[in-house]
């Protein structure tokens, strides 16, 4: 019955996919890195949560919240703040452009050399970082609900994990690769809504679990009663996000992930105008508030569950309280929709990626001459490449401790440089090129001694890891404002428009963002015990 309810679904997704975008134009750049500028608000609210809901979210924060409780909300919480910032600032001015990438942006900000070495940082992060993260949490993932080892009759947790990663890994390159941007995104909306109702499905269940047949309310009281110190907001110093990191590292990484990360920003560069573009961007905040219901809840109810077993490690514990919690029916649709959350985010890294080796490496130091058919077939090339080396990658993944703090950890390395640079590159316009170019050398350099130089990384650890990355973000913004004041630009930069897009916002942009933001202030009101500190 799970194999089958497994195969349904997934089986529904996909033909349903098919069918909505079987006339669309994937023959040139636009229509296949940018689904024809065509995305509505919906859509792309949709392809942004379930972009950004896979199983290094699913498994790993709820990891984090086994070993730490409600505190590693945040991750969820803020990132309201960073899609309301995108709404109001960052996407006005990408838009403005008309362009693809975050780099092609930061060529007409700078020049062709930043735009390069951007993109370098990009594709190296993807596929060594991201891409294998992906598919390692959802073999993970798969192999705790669906007992993959019996299934298949490999036993070795390596072999296991290796397998589940490739299978997986194939079926998602090859929606990636043939589809473009609006396949991606219109699979990303449909399995959202089942990974919506799978997940709060999840926390039905295991709170009836946790409550012994007594009810929803009654399991919440007994969570809460057993371990009321596991609900507060506020995390101390022991941690994995202290209360401190929140006004540094944890919200510069957030700023970076919802308003220049190349894989999430795509889907709004495709937006059929600014009006749809924000409504996607703030939708997909609101339902990010829906985020510890789903993400960080389950983590604590595992805990409560599995705490005494020694032998179900924080990663683990999300996929065996699904498979313990759930009907067989039900445990065989949401691990369909898990598929789909792990096919969501790994097709859309796979996307930009080849959006960013096509329009920013191929076209432009390559083959400058090159057809819209020849500029596409170089990105199914290099897709397939950077696919293989992730697949071969995500299986030595196995043995980190918390794969969601190794994930925001390494993704420190290019968030931050990278983003130091679009925020000067806006805001301050006489600050020249070399100053750019500086600034992502050095921020990544310095970020990558702080973390595997023994020496460096002991006084890093004593600091704390997201405190470091804000001191690194403000020595890169001082380090470019000097160099701009020493050889400032001759002219001030002036943005033109490309005229791709309506730029007329929303009417309720800012009412809506300011709602937002009160209803963040509240959660962390509500669930405050600053007693920790």
């Amino acid at each position: 019955m799970i194999l089958f309810s497994f195969t349904l679904f997934t089986g529904i997704i996909a033909v349903a996919t098919y069918l909505l975008t079987r006339g669309d134009d994937h023959g040139s750049s636009d229509g296949y890195f940018l689904a024809g500028r065509r995305l509505t608000g919906p859509i792309i609210a949709g392809s942004l949560l379930l972009t950004n809901l896979s199983t290094e979210q699913m498994v790993g924060l709820n990891g984090a919240a086994f070993n730490d409780g409600f505190s590693v909300m945040a991750w969820e919480v803020l990132a309201v703040v960073a899609l309301v910032a995108s709404a109001l600032f960052f996407l006005p001015r990408f838009l403005k452009s008309g362009i693809a990438t975050v780099p092609q942006f930061l060529e007409a900000r700078f020049d062709a050399g930043t735009r390069t070495i951007t993109t370098f940082i990009f594709l190296v992060a993807y596929a060594a970082i991201l891409l294998p993260i992906v598919l390692y949490t959802g073999a993970r993932g798969l192999n705790g609900m669906l007992d993959m080892s019996a299934l298949t009759g490999i036993q070795s947790e390596q072999n296991i994990i290796a397998f589940t990663v490739w299978l997986v890994g194939l079926i998602g390159t090859t929606y990636a690769i043939f589809g473009g941007l609006r396949t991606v995104a219109v699979s990303d909306t449909l399995n959202g809504l089942g990974l919506l109702t799978g997940g709060l499905l999840i926390a039905y269940f295991g709170l009836q679990a946790v409550g012994a047949g007594e009810g929803v309310f009654a399991g919440l009281a007994k969570l809460q009663a057993a371990n009321p110190e596991r609900f507060n907001s506020i995390g101390g110093a022991d941690q994995s996000v202290p209360f401190s990191t929140l006004f540094t590292g944890v919200t510069l990484l957030g700023l970076f992930y919802w308003t220049t990360n190349q894989q999430i920003i795509q889907r709004t560069f495709g937006a059929r105008n600014l009006s749809e573009g924000q409504k996607g961007v703030l939708l997909c905040g609101a339902l990010k508030l829906l985020g510890p219901l789903y993400l960080v809840l389950p983590g604590m109810m595992a805990f409560y569950l599995y705490s005494g077993d020694a032998s179900i490690k924080a990663d683990m514990a999300y996929g065996q309280l699904v498979r313990d919690v759930l009907p067989g029916p039900l445990t065989g649709f949401f691990a369909a929709v898990m598929v789909g959350a792990i096919l969501s985010s790994y097709n859309s890294a796979l996307n930009s990626t080849t959006t960013l080796f096509s329009l920013g490496i191929y076209k432009t130091m390559i083959n400058p001459n090159a057809s819209e058919v020849q500029v596409v077939k170089s990105g199914k090339i290099f897709g397939w490449i950077i696919a293989l080396i992730s697949m071969s990658v995500a299986p030595l993944l196995i043995g980190q401790d918390s794969i969601f703090g190794y994930l925001q950890k390494m993704n420190g390395l290019y968030f931050i440089p990278i983003f130091s640079v679009v925020v000067v590159g806006m805001i301050f316009r006489r600050v020249p090129a070399v100053a750019a170019k500086i600034a992502l050398v050095v921020g990544f350099v310095t970020i990558a001694l702080g973390y595997f130089v023994p020496a460096l990384a002991e006084v890093v650890s004593r600091l704390h890891e997201f405190h470091f990355l804000g001191l690194v973000f403000a020595a890169l913004i001082a380090l470019m404002l000097i160099v701009g004041a020493v050889r400032p630009r001759e002219e001030a930069w002036e943005q033109s428009y490309s005229g791709d897009v309506d730029l007329t916002p929303w009417q309720h942009v800012r009412s809506v963002s300011v709602a937002l933001l009160v209803v963040v202030v509240l959660i962390y009101v509500v669930f405050a015990d600053f007693s920790v500190l």
